[in-house]
């Protein structure tokens, strides 16, 4: 079971990982963290199906953070690699996306990756924020 949301910002980011993190309930198989232009992109596969309850209140929890989002093929094809057991490495190069953690992501990984984006700027965009 597939859930995939697009976040505005860091910080709805990390909530949504720290909140994957802690919920021991939910069966999380992986989570893959892209960084986009425009927002985050949170794909959340599950290693089971969720009961109707755990489904509609983690929908609802997503929901309240961010929207349900169907990707372009570009980025479809880059999380399909990811799953097949490509390296984030391998799939940047080829599908030019910033994977920012595939896995189980830690709030660090996305804390460093904020801080020398931002760096090499010179000033934090929103979708940082």
């Amino acid at each position: 079971m597939d859930y995939l949301y697009h976040l505005s910002n860091t910080s709805l980011t990390l909530r949504v990982v720290e909140y994957l993190r802690k919920a021991s309930h939910l069966p999380v198989r992986f989570i893959t963290v892209i960084h986009q232009l425009d927002g985050w992109v949170v794909r959340i596969k599950m290693s089971r199906c969720l009961t109707p309850q755990e489904h509609g209140d983690f929908r609802a929890f997503m929901s309240e953070l961010g929207i349900a989002w169907l990707p372009k093929i570009r980025l479809q094809m880059a999380l399909w690699c990811l799953e097949s057991g490509q390296t984030p490495i391998e799939v940047m190069r080829r599908y030019q996306v910033a994977i920012v953690s595939h896995g189980r992501p830690e709030s660090q990984e996305i804390e460093e990756f904020r801080e020398q984006f931002v760096k090499g700027l010179g000033y934090c965009p929103e979708t940082l924020a």
